[in-house]
């Protein structure tokens, strides 16, 4: 990826969003049902750190931006113009793309609720009371199942700590 700032080129996951009054902005569109034109980006390069994901001399990439719960919108010419924005030459560089809206990531992974990777709206309540409200929220009433996905405390985007707080409830439950 061309990026116009070099140290995003040594980043496994680059967030596009100019000030936080753009964020903000962002943020407010969605939330009030709609699309902003310059979203928030969320970009990942894990064929920077995982030379085995893509052919030699290739790179594989995705990104995502925030859309109302359920939307079938095509976001990919906004996140592809917003990268353009931080990576001239960009788009000129994209040999395949897969793209999905919402409904269609939702029917692609049924714990994508209504096309939420992170398993759901994750609001005040949902985040002490994920999945269900019980005192150990990675427990399962099956002695040995264990939950450890985004669909669990902290929820996602808080990379790996769903399943460290998992690991540590198995080890609490069953012994070290």
């Amino acid at each position: 990826v061309p990026w116009a700032n070099p140290q995003c080129a040594r980043a496994a996951t680059v967030h596009l969003s100019g000030t936080l009054e753009d964020v903000a902005r962002s943020e407010r569109v969605v939330h009030a049902g709609g699309v902003d034109e310059r979203p928030f980006v969320l970009f990942a390069q894990p064929s920077l750190f995982d030379p085995s994901r893509a052919p030699a001399g290739k790179h594989v990439a995705w990104a995502y931006c925030h859309v109302p719960n359920g939307s079938t919108f095509d976001a990919t010419r906004a996140i592809e113009s917003h990268v353009e924005a931080y990576a001239p030459g960009f788009r000129d560089l994209v040999i395949a793309r897969s793209t999905m809206n919402t409904r269609e990531l939702n029917a692609y992974n049924a714990n994508y609720i209504g096309g939420d990777i992170n398993g759901g709206i994750s609001d005040l309540r949902q985040l002490f009371f994920r999945p269900a409200p019980r005192i150990d929220p990675y427990a399962t009433p099956a002695r040995d199942i264990f939950i450890c996905s985004s669909s669990t405390p902290p929820g996602g985007g808080v990379h790996g700590m769903c399943g460290y707080h998992a690991a540590q409830s198995v080890l609490a439950t069953l012994g070290a």
